[in-house]
């Protein structure tokens, strides 16, 4: 059996920071695709970019009414993909929405969506994880801030930095309806966080983050040295970010809705393997084991 290293520590007794082992960028400079080369050194350098329009009005009206159908289907509200606001009992996510609904996955198999993704990642890739996110007005509950390769590679496998997001909104972004917020440039330092994964952690972290939360200090000094950006638009527009930047979300408590959707493209080549510091894998539905490329 092939050995592994472990390049970035994770859920041990202690805190620790790890400079980034990986690029940013793993495509070849000049590789044909959507984002131009000022896009991709962007994104080198601060770990996001945000395009302002990746989608038409005329598809967001499309894909904000297949949303309105899967959060009102009593047997999607029912299954174990979606997650349920404990307060408000109503959806917060969605998860592997790409095989819920077909328009969902036509979205996914899109050159604006995917062509980013392989000229990011420097290969074909799959989807690791899909969702949409409900943060409906009057009191939707924020993301903590956190490193969504923190939890993918200590509880999911993912052996390197090799994977991006990309966030559509489908409802327009103000800077008061609980909007995402990053780090500009914490993609080049790995928080690995204190504390042991429980088993069955996801149940738990999906409607609040605990296994997994860096600690205030460690949050102080990242927003100290690297700053707080955060994100609006309108509908339709997107944001890409690399999947060690730390960032998070607000609560929602104006009364316009928050709703976006949301696709982790994952290399071929950087497939998952066994959880680095979790005792048991996360259900496919939230970290994907099929690694066919998307086509």
């Amino acid at each position: 059996m092939t050995t592994i290293t472990d390049l970035y520590p994770s859920r041990g007794a202690s805190e620790v920071t790890v400079p980034r082992q990986d690029p940013v960028v793993w495509g070849a400079p000049g590789t044909p695709g959507p984002a131009s080369l000022t896009d991709l050194q962007a994104y080198e350098r601060d770990g996001f970019l945000a395009v302002e329009e990746l989608i038409t009005p005329d598809e967001v009206a499309v894909y904000r009414q297949e949303l309105d159908r899967i959060i009102t289907d009593p047997a999607i509200r029912a299954d174990e993909r979606s997650i349920i606001e404990p307060k408000s009992k109503e959806i917060r996510s969605v998860f592997e929405v790409h095989r819920i609904s077909e328009l969902f996955a036509r979205l996914v198999r899109d050159e604006r969506v995917v062509g980013r993704a392989r000229q990011i990642l420097g290969s074909d890739v799959y989807v690791h994880q899909s969702r949409i996110n409900v943060k409906p007005g009057f009191g939707a509950s924020g993301f903590y801030w956190h490193s969504d390769f923190e939890t993918w590679h200590a509880e999911d496998g993912l052996p390197n930095m090799r994977t991006v997001s990309v966030s559509i909104a489908l409802t327009e972004n103000y800077d008061t309806n609980g909007g995402l917020m990053i780090m500009p440039g914490s993609h080049r330092t790995f928080l690995g966080c204190a504390g042991a994964t429980p088993k069955d952690n996801y149940k738990k972290s999906l409607q609040m983050q605990d296994a997994g939360t860096p600690s205030d200090e460690a949050l102080t000094a990242m927003a100290t040295e690297y700053g707080i950006k955060l994100f609006t638009g309108k509908a339709g527009s997107a944001t890409w970010f690399d999947c060690n930047c730390m960032h998070g979300s607000g609560d929602n408590i104006t009364p316009f809705p928050r709703s976006n959707v949301f696709i982790v493209f994952n290399s071929v080549e950087n497939a998952a393997v066994e959880p680095f510091a979790a005792p048991v894998r996360r259900p496919t539905f939230i970290g994907a084991r099929d690694f066919t490329p998307v086509p």
